[in-house]
């Protein structure tokens, strides 16, 4: 009996849907796959390399794939292509083209993401749909919004792509000052207005506040959980919505998610590229996968009006930010600028760094990690 090793992360979107799938697939083919899970800051910050030498299958974030195709094994050109045609078709804005690398697939994008907004139809039925909106709303206390650093430096970077200004669109160049000053002095008029321990939240301690009691109802930029809108799984669902508009209109959030890739390492490359191929298959994704807390992440569940019945509308509520999603750079030393950054974009916005001396640093480091090799 053949059998695969697989981590993922620690969630119901992103544990309980693959051991439900891994179950379906025994099933079906005999061939089982053991999951295991890590936490939500370790599948965002922990190197793939020593992972992909012990697991088979591995749920990773897009940005990774630039490091880490050397211990990756490419799923086209292996009897799949077919399937991987098809599934280029139904993408999802950028999703599926952001675990290409240099002419190859190393992941399919099994969970579509980015920072969308997020309310309380039950308290507020018409939430902001422009940001002199939202910040009236948090003038009255009832806004919530993860900036936690990770989060925080998402929040910069969809603002800036949102103006049109992405980060790092030139090599080596972190952002314009006049464009920095735009996008910080927004993000401080926001963390001036809601609670302080927002500083240290992620999206889903926020999706939790949010679902309790009903001091808050709005939350203007988080990634999405498509389990929140769903009946049961907290006391009050929560509705998602395209981000608040700004200067090019819902463009630009940045692209979240995570796709199923395969380890090079595998004693069984063919096995686990077959399981990772079916995982993706739109029947998987809008049946058992959506069904045990799945996202998908292909256009076919998406549209489908079973799912979006059962969330709310999460699907098509959100579906204009996705297909406007701005994909962070593809450069090898994207992730370690990611890193070093997010912490000093939380700190400014606790008043520990003045908002000059985070450009200094920030375009001192661009330059360093993002410019020409």
């Amino acid at each position: 009996m053949t059998t695969l090793r697989g981590m993922t992360w620690e969630h119901p979107r992103g544990y309980d849907c693959q051991v439900a799938s891994a179950k379906e697939y025994a099933r079906l083919t005999g061939v089982e796959v053991h999951w295991e899970y890590r936490s939500l800051q370790a599948f965002a910050d922990e190197p793939l390399e020593g992972l992909a030498s012990r697991y088979d299958l591995l749920v990773i974030d897009h940005p990774h794939v630039p490091l880490a195709a050397p211990v990756l094994a490419p799923l086209d050109g292996a009897g799949h292509d077919t399937e991987l045609t098809a599934l280029a078709a139904d993408a999802v804005g950028n999703s599926h083209a952001s675990y290409a690398h240099e002419g190859h697939q190393y992941g399919l994008a099994t969970d579509s993401a980015a920072q969308v907004a997020v309310h309380r139809p039950d308290l507020l039925a018409d939430p902001p749909t422009d940001w002199d909106a939202v910040l009236e709303l948090a003038d009255e206390g009832r806004v919530l919004w993860p900036a936690k650093p990770i989060d925080a430096y998402s929040t910069l970077c969809t603002l800036a792509a949102n103006r049109g200004k992405p980060v790092a669109a030139e090599s080596g160049r972190f952002l314009a000052e006049d464009d920095a000053a735009a996008v910080l002095d927004l993000m401080h008029r926001l963390a001036e207005r809601v609670p302080e321990w927002c500083l240290a939240a992620n999206p889903i301690e926020v999706a939790e506040a949010l679902a309790g009691d009903g001091q808050w109802v709005y939350v203007p930029l988080a990634y999405g959980y498509t389990n929140y809108s769903r009946r049961g799984f907290r006391p009050h669902r929560l509705k998602y919505v395209d981000i608040p508009a700004g200067p090019d209109g819902v463009a630009g959030s940045q692209l979240g998610g995570a796709g199923i890739a395969v380890s090079a390492y595998s004693q069984d490359v063919g096995a686990a590229r077959a399981y990772a191929i079916w995982l993706a298959s739109p029947q998987v994704q809008s049946g058992v996968y959506y069904d045990a807390g799945g996202q998908p992440g292909y256009a076919s569940s998406w549209d489908d009006d079973r799912l979006n019945e059962d969330s709310w509308d999460f699907f098509r509520g959100t579906r204009r930010t996705l297909d406007g999603a701005w994909v962070r750079p593809r450069t090898a030393g994207y992730m370690e600028f990611q890193d070093v950054v997010s912490p000093w974009v939380t700190a400014a916005l606790r008043g520990e760094l003045t908002d000059a001396e985070l450009v200094r640093r920030a375009s001192e480091l661009a330059e360093r990690l993002l410019g020409e090799r």
